[in-house]
């Protein structure tokens, strides 16, 4: 998998969970730039620094750089089918699970700007939330299932 052709997309899901990752730890740590672009709940909890809150930030940002760190574990020449299914079955399934998720915040966001959901989220949030941040989550769901199957190749 040294190629780079094969392995750019593995190369930018990399960059995409370490830059995500970043943004939760400095969440976690304090740092409000972007955090209104959340909205709703979730906004209100960064002001308030609730502790279980700051936990979660922790906590999904550590999950984002293990999914970086499986990425990068694509790159290299795994002699034992249990590790290279296993990690291919990891990104798929991640990839899969990072885009619907993306997809269905996504269609909400979306139902609600349409007024069909009410949602409590400021309408500067909602139009973030739908043109950045679900589009993000999708994108890290198609370079991960990208990953996979490039992977699979090897496999």
């Amino acid at each position: 998998m040294n190629n780079l052709r094969h392995s750019w997309p593995i190369i930018a899901g990399m960059i995409w969970s370490f830059v995500f990752a970043l943004m939760s730890f400095y969440w976690a740590c304090g740092g409000m730039i972007g955090a209104a672009t959340l909205g709703g709940e979730i906004y209100q909890m960064a002001l308030s620094r609730q502790p279980d809150f700051i936990k979660i930030l922790w906590l999904t940002g550590v999950v984002k750089v293990v999914g970086g760190v499986l990425l990068w574990m694509m790159l290299s020449d795994w002699k034992h089918d249990f590790i290279r299914k296993s990690i291919y079955y990891a990104a798929f399934t991640s990839g899969i699970l990072l885009f619907v998720y993306g997809l269905a915040n996504f269609a909400t966001i979306f139902l609600s700007i349409i007024n069909v959901l009410e949602l409590k989220i400021e309408s500067e949030a909602r139009w973030w939330r739908l043109l950045f941040w679900e589009p993000y989550w999708m994108l890290g769901g198609i370079l991960f299932f990208i990953s996979s199957k490039r992977f699979a190749h090897n496999l």
